[in-house]
């Protein structure tokens, strides 16, 4: 019987039906409903989200994609739950810091009120709290990074984890900092070692400037025995790995990074010839840049999410060419292949399925 209305839906399906009655009721797509929205400052909006019924929860550090209606237009973004996996009832968190080229961050900073009906995706990611728990545990995050290690710190306290557990954060300043009071709380209550530092504003936080093997003992002196979960951005997960290999630490280092694809500058003789969309009919000049961008400069607007090369929302066959990996310098020329176009710049001339 629900094939059959299924099938007198098509082409939108059952859900774009039962929407316009209760958005909430859905018997295939996965929906979550905002019960609560709080801002922290002028750049962040912490959001509380009930999914519905599809919802088969999270593991702490995973991502999730979430689709808005910007101006009559569907866009999708990941977010990191930043909520114990034990939150009530199913619930989940989401800390969404907006960005001036954020189209979605911007839209629920400025108009998220309880009661918007969101699109989610199941959770996604091997970044990830492990089962079983390491007993002694480093949490180090920066800026945004902050959601997926705060998930982490949120689940092993509902689990009064037995084990060490150290929190390090970095901001630029004192007031880009969000949970600050939880962030507290927990290590008042808890025994959390929290270190918060401040690298653009000394005697600002509880040590000043970047990361450092100093930083480290002075939050965890046990670490050697520990292990850890890292995300930030790609320098400073960098700077940290540095220090870490330095000490012998690098086999216990976990990382999950914050931000988009490296711009390293092509060389030369990979910057020329045609990008080709031939599902959409456009050519295009190659401008070295990731295939995303010149997707979107040339007019089209493939679906994406994390920019990131982390949740795969981006991916499309490359039918013609070579493309090299922007993360990992790999250059790949087999034909009918499917690759991420956030992280893949074209080798000359391409031919991508957009």
């Amino acid at each position: 019987m629900l094939g059959l209305v299924e099938a007198m839906t098509t082409p939108h399906g059952i859900d774009r039906y039962t929407e316009l009655v209760a958005p909430t009721v859905t018997v295939n797509d996965l929906r979550a409903i905002v019960t609560s929205v709080r801002r922290e400052g002028d750049h962040s909006v912490a959001l509380e989200l009930r999914p519905t019924r599809q919802w088969r929860g999270f593991r702490a550090g995973q991502f999730v994609r979430v689709g808005v209606v910007v101006d009559g237009v569907r866009h999708t973004r990941c977010f990191s739950p930043c909520s114990s996996e034990h939150k009530a009832g199913g619930r989940l968190e989401l800390t969404v810091k907006a960005h001036p080229s954020g189209l979605v961050s911007r839209e629920l900073l400025a108009r998220a009120r309880p009661g918007l009906m969101v699109d989610l995706g199941q959770a996604a990611g091997e970044f990830r709290l492990p089962r079983p728990r390491p007993r002694d545990i480093v949490l180090i995050s920066a800026g945004s990074g902050i959601t997926p290690v705060l998930a982490m710190l949120r689940t092993l306290v509902d689990e009064r984890h037995e084990g060490r557990v150290a929190f390090l954060h970095y901001v630029r300043r004192p007031d880009e900092l969000v949970h600050a009071q939880e962030l507290r709380r927990l290590a008042a209550a808890r025994g959390v070692t929290v270190i918060v530092g401040c690298t653009a504003a000394d005697g600002a936080g509880d040590v000043d400037g970047h990361f450092s093997a100093a930083h480290l003992a002075q939050a965890a002196p046990w670490a050697r025995g520990a292990q850890t979960y890292l995300c930030g951005s790609a320098r400073m997960m960098a700077a940290v790995r540095e220090v870490y290999d330095g000490m012998g630490l690098g086999d216990g280092l976990h990382t999950e990074a914050f931000d988009s694809a490296p711009a390293a500058v092509p060389s030369d003789d990979e910057v020329h010839g045609t990008v080709t969309f031939s599902a959409s009919c456009v050519d295009a000049a190659n401008t070295g840049d990731v295939l995303l961008e010149q997707a979107e400069a040339a007019g089209l607007s493939p679906e994406y999410g994390c920019r990131m090369g982390i949740c795969f929302s981006c991916t499309a066959v490359r039918r013609s060419g070579s493309t090299r990996n922007a993360l990992t310098g790999e250059a790949d020329a087999e034909p009918d292949q499917p690759i991420q176009l956030c992280i893949n710049r074209p080798v000359g001339d391409v031919d991508i399925v957009i």
